[in-house]
């Protein structure tokens, strides 16, 4: 696939994925047109700027402070979690050198980790205060941190697709995320359009984490169903497609927000991330998408 001139920094790159995934229109989440009544737009919007220069210092700072100093700034502008697990997801690709492949690298980042990372990400997600965590028999966050957070992450692993990618070295970020996201430009939808179609094809593939943790493992897997419906009724930009969008749409808000699929949000700001790291993502929209992928 093409590249495009890229002068952004790392942090460039993590803001503009967070404010390119909020801004997208997707099911079920906060957007540009679409608030919660405990969380709104400018809420994002603060901080995926908020998060810039802790992301820029992250190929120098050890993973776990990176983690915890997002979050503590995340805190101190926007007051609420709106970006835990895509600081999670962000930060091991930003400790990533420029210089060298994300996959292979980001692999030797999670080899990497002491129990100080450990530690700190555990320190961030309990200020973070993600919702509906509840209690486990292993590895709790409320208890004592682990000395391997690896090991804590492949514990949690089948039930929250954030740990899953540290267990897994990212594999579904790299075997769905980023192709599934690269053919939606391919087929020259604007970067919101893909967006929102990848934001459909991981819901369907894979039932959203927070929804499972605060509403339970059946509606988890109705919302995979919905959502599997959508990709059935057509492709982007038909009003069959759009109709079941539309309906997806309506269902995720019908309980007063509970069902906000936020692990996928996360995943998608991830596979943003790595569009324009990688320079295969136009930055704005006079720039032609790329005919093929690689």
């Amino acid at each position: 696939m093409a590249s495009y001139r890229n002068a952004l920094s790392t942090g460039q790159c993590a803001t503009l994925a967070c404010l390119w995934e909020v801004a997208a229109p997707k099911p079920g989440n906060v957007h540009r047109g679409a608030d919660f009544d405990d969380m709104v737009l400018q809420d994002f919007l603060a901080s995926a700027v908020a998060i810039g220069p802790a992301m820029d210092a992250a190929v120098e700072r050890p993973l776990g402070r990176t983690v915890l100093a997002a979050v503590e700034v995340t805190r101190q502008t926007a007051g609420t979690n709106t970006n835990l697990g895509t600081v999670l997801l962000l930060a091991p690709l930003a400790k990533v050198s420029r210089e060298l492949p994300l996959r292979e690298g980001v692999v030797d980042v999670l080899s990497r980790l002491t129990p100080a990372d450990a530690s700190n990400v555990y320190h961030a997600i309990a200020l973070a205060q993600p919702g509906g965590l509840g209690r486990v028999d292993e590895y709790d966050v409320a208890e004592q941190p682990p000395v391997d957070l690896i090991a804590a992450m492949q514990s949690a692993a089948g039930r929250d697709m954030v740990a899953r990618q540290y267990a897994e070295g990212f594999s579904q970020v790299f075997q769905c995320v980023v192709p599934w996201l690269k053919e939606g430009i391919r087929r020259g939808q604007p970067v919101a359009g893909a967006v929102v179609h990848l934001h459909v094809q991981l819901m369907a593939a894979f039932p959203d984490s927070l929804i499972a943790r605060k509403c339970g493992l059946k509606i988890a897997a109705e919302s995979a169903a919905r959502a599997a419906s959508v990709l059935a009724a057509g492709v982007p930009g038909e009003e069959d497609y759009r109709r079941a969008l539309a309906d997806l749409d309506f269902w995720l808000r019908s309980d007063g927000h509970r069902r906000n699929p936020g692990t996928t949000a996360d995943l998608v700001a991830a596979g943003l991330f790595i569009g324009l790291r990688d320079n295969w993502l136009p930055t704005h929209t006079s720039q032609t998408p790329a005919v093929e992928c690689q």
